[in-house]
């Protein structure tokens, strides 16, 4: 079995098959049942505080009909797994292939078809769902992608939303973003008309993926899926309003939001590492419920946990990282540390004149609305290593020469920390040497280097 195997099907069962038998070592399957209350959660937290983020597979959830499975994106090895390369070389494979999208081809069953309910048979009881944090309004739907589609045009759009029981049919849910759904509802609104939707819960991890990225209004999120595949995503039409969505999904549920209707939601976990009520409060209201034989809970573990800040990032990131190198060829590399959550990036760099950090600070500054702080350092700082960095800004950076602020700009709607208006100031240090730094690096030699690895290996020196 070849790493190329992990994407061979649209089908996240096969998926989960194929990594467990080739990589037992980084999947966790705990043996006792769990509780469906913060327990998936804890765990998750238990092993991150261990250094280790293997993905969850949890074939016992008290209160849940279904397995579930977590974490599957808390690992830059893992995912790069997906696209048979080191996490090294992700953002170049991930660019390679969202270079080359291509357009969704229906299909006339799928799995996702093997059962359909429909008008007073839906009931959203049977949907599996968890609660992730005390501080929770209950239990979300963490892995909600929503789909619609341009009555027009036929193109979609694919996002993510929190959701949480609200009727028996309905579920109230944000749109906080304020992104592109929202401004396809506001258009529905002025036809006088409600939103058409779909919601997928748990696909293939290459349709997740292309799901959290952000892409220009009227571009198909479902044709870079097909880029990340490598062939045609395969949809087949949701029975009320002939949404194209995965055919291998978990669950879908089709319905519709009504711009004039609310319901609370929140308080929930956020990426923040705080609990937010910031919301819309708006209402999906499901017509149709459909599910695969022996279907999985693919969850999401929010808060500010290793999965939930990759999936949102990585895709931000390799366009970044792109962006950049083309238009400043000094940039050797860009990371997004989870220590920021998604408000801090550091970029290293070898400087060819005194200021090019600083130009290319504003440059991500201006091209990501989520960031705030920008850390430019030398193209020998380790950018994934949080303590190399903090060493560059001690000792290269000067307060009163390296720093710059601007102020006024839009931000992210769950910082807890933004204006009331939801603006945000941005900053830029510049933790580069530049021209005129004096100093010499200390260095041990190879040889040295070497020789003490070498003692290590061979337990010489241990205590007995």
């Amino acid at each position: 079995m070849t790493a190329r195997s992990l994407s061979e099907t649209q089908d996240f069962h096969a998926f989960a098959a194929a990594y467990r038998e080739r990589y037992p070592e980084d999947v966790f399957a705990p043996a006792q049942a769990l509780s469906a209350d913060q327990d998936v959660t804890a765990l998750v937290a238990a092993l991150a505080a261990r250094g280790r983020h293997e993905m969850l597979v949890c074939e016992r959830v008290n209160g849940l009909a279904t397995p579930l499975v977590t974490n599957v994106f808390a690992s830059r090895t893992r995912i790069g797994r997906l696209f048979g390369v080191e996490a090294a070389g992700l953002f170049d494979a991930w660019q390679q292939r969202a270079n080359a999208p291509l357009a969704p081809a229906y299909v006339a069953r799928g799995p996702v078809l093997d059962h359909v309910d429909e008008g007073d048979a839906v009931d959203l009881a049977r949907l599996p769902m968890i609660r992730h944090f005390e501080t929770d309004r209950g239990p979300y739907v963490t892995n909600a992608v929503i789909v619609a589609e341009d009555p027009v045009t036929g193109i979609a759009n694919m996002s993510y939303h929190r959701s949480m029981p609200h009727a028996k049919n309905a579920l109230a849910t944000s749109l906080h973003s304020r992104g592109h759904l929202w401004r396809m509802l506001q258009t529905a609104k002025t036809r006088g008309d409600t939103l058409k939707v779909a919601m997928v819960i748990g696909a293939h991890p290459l349709f997740m993926l292309a799901a959290a990225a952000r892409l220009p209004y009227g571009a198909d999120e479902r044709a870079l899926a097909g880029g990340l595949f490598g062939a045609p995503l395969e949809l087949v039409r949701t029975p009320r309003y002939g949404i194209g969505v995965p055919a291998a999904a978990e669950f879908v549920l089709e319905g519709t939001i009504d711009a004039s209707e609310h319901a609370e939601e929140g308080p929930f976990g956020e990426f923040t590492g705080y609990s937010s009520d910031r919301s819309t409060n708006n209402v999906l209201r499901v017509e149709a419920m459909m599910r695969r034989d022996e279907a999985w809970l693919v969850d999401v573990v929010g808060g500010p946990y290793a999965e939930h800040l990759t999936l949102a990032r990585l895709p931000r990131e390799a366009e970044m990282s792109e962006k950049l190198k083309a238009r400043f060829p000094s940039v050797t590399a860009i990371h997004y540390p989870n220590s920021g959550t998604h408000f801090h990036c550091y970029v290293a760099l070898n400087q060819a004149r005194d200021g090019e950090a600083r130009q290319i600070m504003l440059a991500l500054l201006g091209w990501d609305p989520y960031l705030k702080n920008v850390v430019a350092v030398d193209a020998d700082i380790d950018i994934t290593d949080d303590a190399q960095v903090l060493w560059a800004i001690a000792t290269h950076f000067q307060p009163h020469r390296d720093l710059f602020v601007v102020d006024g700009l839009p931000g992210s709607p769950l910082d807890p920390s933004s204006s009331a208006d939801g603006t945000t100031s941005r900053m830029g240090i510049d933790a580069t040497r530049g021209s005129r730094f004096d100093g010499i690096r200390a260095r041990v030699s190879d040889e040295a280097l070497q020789r003490a690895q070498q003692w290590l290996a061979t337990g010489a020196g241990a205590v007995r």
